[in-house]
């Protein structure tokens, strides 16, 4: 075999190996469980915060994001903050919360929280708190159906 004919054969045994799993991973998580992520953006301790929330049927994962509101004036410190992530039942139970603290400098954080199990056509609200070096401001808060 020539080199150009296994690098073709090599391409093509990759190009199967890539697209294989695709299709069995569809077929085993099955087409009406799409995952809707929403998340609601605020201005807290002087940068850009969002409370976010992915649905896949009535499981909920609960995170926040914390991000630079606009381009630095000067040089970017980096800061402790304290963050907390609740979500509720509307009208309902607490799904959890979850509190601590993140280091933060330039780049995009993402809070990890926690995942809940809400009744289906419901709707849960996130709530992402967080406190650092400038102003308080308004926490995020996220509200998504749950539609099974």
């Amino acid at each position: 075999m020539n080199r150009i004919t296994r690098i073709a054969v090599g391409a093509a045994g990759a190009a199967a190996l890539l697209t294989a799993p695709v299709p069995a991973f569809a077929a085993a998580t099955g087409a009406d469980t799409a995952t809707v992520t929403t998340c609601k953006y605020s201005l807290q301790a002087g940068l850009a915060t969002y409370a976010c929330a992915d649905v896949t049927g009535s499981s909920i994962v609960i995170y926040g994001k914390i991000g630079l509101a606009g381009p630095p004036d000067g040089p970017v410190s980096w800061q402790t903050l304290y963050t907390n992530l609740s979500a509720e039942v509307v009208g309902g139970n607490s799904l959890g919360s979850v509190s601590g603290s993140t280091a933060f400098h330039s780049t995009a954080v993402r809070v990890d929280g926690f995942t809940a199990t809400a009744p289906c056509g419901s709707t849960v609200r996130a709530t992402f708190s967080v406190q650092g070096n400038g102003p308080f401001g308004t926490r995020p808060v996220v509200e998504v159906p749950v539609t099974c």
